[in-house]
C-alpha cells in the first residue's frame, strides 16, 4: 500500500489567465502517452478544454482530471481555469490536491490572478512548483520572473534550472541540479532534445545560481549542510533530498523553465513532479470532526484498511446521470456501496465508480485511499459534503466559496420554458456553489448572480443550449449590500388573536456596526443574547434568532442583504399560552426592521481589484479613463515598452470597460479583475442608485 501511494502524485495546475495551463496540461498528456496526439487551445483541440465554449473561446471555464504514469509513478492531473470569474473551479481542485504547478508567463511575471491562485494554494498548504513558460516570447525574462515571485508572492523561489537564451534565440535549459545543459530540435511532433555540457558563456552564471540553489537547500539536509559549511563537493543525491525536503514542507518553490508550445521543458518538470512533489504519504494528515457538536478531531490517514472517507468536491450534470468528483482519504470505496453523507445525515448509494480522463470515463471495481475519482448514484450530496462509511460518521472541513457580486434578470419566454427553468436552476446550483438565483416576487423576475459578466453569460448559454430553457435576458446588475453606520434599538411585537389560541411574540434588540480590532467592518451578521431573567424563555431565542436573521437578508434602503450587523437581544415578554416559535420568529423579523431603519443605513457596492496590460504609450489614456470611473491605481509597473496597472475600481464603473479599453490602445490592451472588498458608496451616487428603485 505505502509503495503505492509514495508513488502517487495528486496536483493541479495553475495560473493567470493565458499563461500556458492548459498547453503544459496537453504536453504532460502527449509526453507521459496518455494521448497519442497534442491537443493545442488555439485550434479548439485542447483534451482537458472538452466543453463547446471552452473550445470556442480558448479558456478553461471548467477544472478537468485526468490521470498518466511516468517513471513508475502515477499523475492524477487537474487543469485549473485562469480567469477569475471561474474561481470557484480552482478553489475547489487545490482543496483535494496534494502539490501543484504554478505557471507563469516569462515576459509578465506574477499577474493578478496568479496571486490569487497562489493565495489560494497557501490557504491549503500545498507545496509548489513553479514553471516560467513561453520563454521563446518576445519580451522574456527569466531573471524578473524569479524576482516578481519572490516580491509579489512572498515566496521563496529557487532556480533549479536556468534558460540558454531568451525570446527567438530560447534553445534549452541549464539543470542546475546535475550539472548538465540540455538543447531541444524542433521536430513535427514533440521535440526532441540531447545532452551536452554547460556551455563556456554560461559557465559562470550557472555556477553562481547553483551555489545560491545549495545555499538555500542546506538548511534541509544536513549532509548537504556539512558539504557546504566545509566547501565539499555536493552530492547530487543530497541535493535532491534536501529540495524535496524543503518542497514538501512548502519553504521551497523550485523554478523550471521552459516553452510548452514549442516542446521545450515538458519533461524536465514532469520527472520534477514526480522528484520534489509530495505523495498522500507526505502531507499531513487530513482533519475530521465527529460528535453531536462535531467537538472531537479525528486524524484521517491515506489507509485503505481503515474506514472510508471522501470529499466530494465537485459536482458535473450530465443525462447519464450526475457525476461526483471525490478525494479519497482514506480507506477503499466499492462500486455497489452503501455510504453516509454526514453533512445531511443521509445514507446514499454509489453505484458506478470511473477513472476520469477529461470528459472520457473509465470504469472501477473499487478507488483506494489518496484516489481522485467519480462516482454515480448519489441523489442528496453537495459540493463540499463528507461520505463516510455508514459505521464512521465524521466531518472533513467544507470548502468555502466567495459571494457573488454581479445579477442580472432572466424570463422564460414560453409557459413550458417556465416549467422547466426551476430544475435547470436547481442542477446549475449543484453543478457551481458560485451560482445563485432568487425570484424577485414584484417584478415576477428572476434573478441569477454570479462572479462576473463572462460566468454569467457562460450560465446563460448553459441554460439556453444544454438545459433547453429559451430565457430573455436583462443587463447585469451589482450585487449591492446594506449596513448600518450607528448604534439603534428596535422593539417587535406579534399579537393575533382570532379566536382560540392566539399568537404572542414580543423583542428588544440593539444593533451597531460589527467592527474588527482595527474598527474596520466585518461583513459578519453577529447574534448575541443578553436577555436577563427569562424574559424571553431560553427555547424561542433561536426562534427570534431566525426572525432577525432573515429580515437581514432585506435592507430598508433597497431591499439588498444587510451586512456587517452585531444584533444583541435585549429584553421581551411572553405569553404562558400564546407565545410560540412564529411568533417570536415574527417579531424578531419587526424588530430588525425597526432598529435597522433608525441605524442610518448606508449602501456598500463590491470594488474591484483590476490589473491592466498595455503599451506604455497609451498610459495617460488609459489612466485618464480609469480616474473618471472612480478608479485609485495603486501601482505601475514598466517592463520594457509595456506598462502594468494595479487599481482599485468600483464594479459598478467597469460595465463596457473592455470596449472602451480596446478603443484606447488600437485594440492592444487587455485586463483582468477580481472581487477585492466592499465599500460605502459615495452619497451622490447613492441617491441616483436608490431613485431607480
Amino acid at each position: 500500500m505505502s509503495e503505492r501511494l509514495g508513488k502517487l502524485r495528486n496536483i493541479g495546475i495553475m495560473a493567470h489567465i493565458d499563461a500556458g495551463k492548459t498547453t503544459v496540461s496537453e504536453r504532460i498528456l502527449y509526453f507521459s502517452g496518455k494521448t497519442y496526439k497534442i491537443g493545442e487551445v488555439h485550434e479548439g483541440t485542447a483534451v482537458m478544454d472538452y466543453l463547446e465554449e471552452e473550445q470556442k473561446r480558448g479558456i478553461t471555464i471548467t477544472s478537468a482530471a485526468t490521470k498518466c504514469f511516468w517513471n513508475g509513478h502515477i499523475i492524477n492531473l487537474i487543469d485549473t481555469p485562469g480567469h477569475v470569474d471561474f474561481t470557484a473551479e480552482v478553489e475547489r481542485s487545490l482543496r483535494v490536491l496534494d502539490g501543484a504547478i504554478a505557471v507563469f508567463d516569462a515576459s509578465e511575471g506574477v499577474q493578478a490572478q496568479s496571486e490569487t491562485v497562489w493565495r489560494q494554494g497557501k490557504k491549503y498548504g500545498l507545496p509548489c512548483l513553479c514553471f516560467v513558460n513561453k520563454m521563446d516570447k518576445i519580451g522574456a525574462d527569466f531573471d524578473m520572473c524569479v524576482a516578481s515571485i519572490r516580491e509579489k508572492l512572498q515566496a521563496h523561489p529557487v532556480p533549479i534550472q536556468i534558460p540558454i537564451g531568451a525570446e527567438s534565440d530560447f534553445v534549452g535549459l541549464v539543470d542546475l541540479i546535475e550539472e548538465k545543459a540540455f538543447f531541444y530540435d524542433q521536430l513535427e511532433v514533440g521535440a526532441d532534445w540531447r545532452e551536452e555540457p554547460i556551455p563556456d558563456s554560461l559557465k559562470d552564471h550557472a555556477q553562481v545560481a547553483r551555489h545560491d540553489l545549495i545555499e538555500a537547500a542546506a538548511e534541509f539536509d544536513e549532509e548537504l549542510l556539512d558539504a557546504y559549511l566545509h566547501d565539499r563537493p555536493v552530492s547530487v543525491e543530497s541535493l535532491y533530498r534536501a529540495i524535496r525536503k524543503g518542497t514538501v514542507e512548502g519553504k521551497l518553490h523550485p523554478v523550471l523553465v521552459g516553452a510548452a508550445l514549442r516542446n521545450m521543458g515538458i519533461r524536465r518538470l514532469l520527472n520534477a513532479v514526480c522528484d520534489f512533489l509530495p505523495s498522500p504519504l507526505d502531507r499531513p494528515p487530513a482533519v475530521a470532526f465527529r460528535g453531536e457538536k462535531q467537538e472531537q478531531k479525528v486524524e484521517i490517514v491515506p489507509d485503505e484498511k481503515k474506514p472510508f472517507v471522501a470529499l466530494a468536491f465537485k459536482i458535473t450534470a450530465d443525462k447519464r446521470g450526475d457525476l461526483y468528483f471525490l478525494r479519497i482519504y482514506q480507506g477503499t470505496l466499492r462500486k455497489g456501496s452503501r455510504v453516509l453523507n454526514t453533512n445531511r445525515n443521509r445514507k446514499e448509494n454509489i453505484t458506478r465508480i470511473f477513472e476520469m480522463h477529461a470528459n472520457e470515463r473509465f470504469l472501477l471495481d473499487e478507488a483506494r485511499a489518496g484516489e481522485i475519482v467519480a462516482v454515480v448514484g448519489l441523489k442528496e450530496t453537495l459540493t463540499g459534503d463528507t461520505l463516510t462509511d455508514t459505521h464512521y460518521p465524521v466531518q472533513l472541513e467544507s470548502i468555502r466559496f466567495p459571494e457573488t457580486v454581479i445579477s442580472m434578470s432572466i424570463e422564460p419566454k414560453s409557459a413550458a420554458d417556465r416549467t422547466k427553468l426551476g430544475e435547470a436552476l436547481r442542477i446549475l446550483r449543484r453543478e457551481d456553489p458560485t451560482f445563485d438565483h432568487t425570484y424577485d416576487e414584484e417584478t415576477g423576475q428572476t434573478l441569477i448572480s454570479g462572479m462576473g459578466e463572462l460566468h454569467l453569460e457562460i450560465l446563460q448559454h448553459k441554460l439556453i443550449r444544454d438545459l433547453g430553457v429559451d430565457v430573455r435576458v436583462g443587463k447585469p446588475r451589482v450585487a449591492y449590500k446594506e449596513t448600518i453606520s450607528v448604534p439603534a434599538e428596535g422593539e417587535g411585537k406579534f399579537v393575533k388573536q382570532t379566536g382560540g389560541r392566539g399568537q404572542y411574540g414580543h423583542v428588544i434588540i440593539r444593533v451597531e456596526p460589527n467592527l474588527d480590532e482595527s474598527g474596520n467592518l466585518c461583513r459578519e451578521n453577529v447574534f448575541v443574547n443578553a436577555v436577563i431573567g427569562g424574559t424571553v424563555p431560553k427555547e424561542y431565542i433561536p426562534a427570534a434568532e431566525s426572525g432577525i436573521h432573515e429580515g437581514l437578508g432585506s435592507g430598508p434602503l433597497a431591499g439588498y442583504p444587510v451586512v456587517g450587523v452585531k444584533v444583541t437581544l435585549l429584553d421581551g415578554s411572553y405569553h404562558s399560552v400564546d407565545s410560540s416559535d412564529l411568533a417570536f420568529e415574527q417579531a424578531g423579523v419587526l424588530a430588525i426592521r425597526d432598529a435597522l431603519s433608525k441605524a442610518q443605513p448606508i449602501l456598500l457596492e463590491p470594488i474591484m481589484r483590476v490589473q491592466i496590460i498595455i503599451p506604455d504609450q497609451y498610459f495617460g489614456a488609459v489612466q485618464g479613463n480609469l480616474i473618471s470611473r472612480r478608479g485609485v491605481i495603486t501601482n505601475t509597473e514598466l517592463h520594457g515598452t509595456t506598462r502594468v496597472i494595479d487599481a482599485r475600481v468600483p464594479l459598478a464603473e467597469m460595465f463596457g470597460y473592455s470596449g472602451e479599453l480596446r478603443g484606447a490602445t488600437a485594440g492592444r490592451g487587455s485586463f483582468t479583475m477580481e472581487p477585492l472588498t466592499y465599500e460605502r458608496v459615495p452619497e451622490q451616487i447613492s441617491e441616483k442608485i436608490l431613485l431607480g428603485y
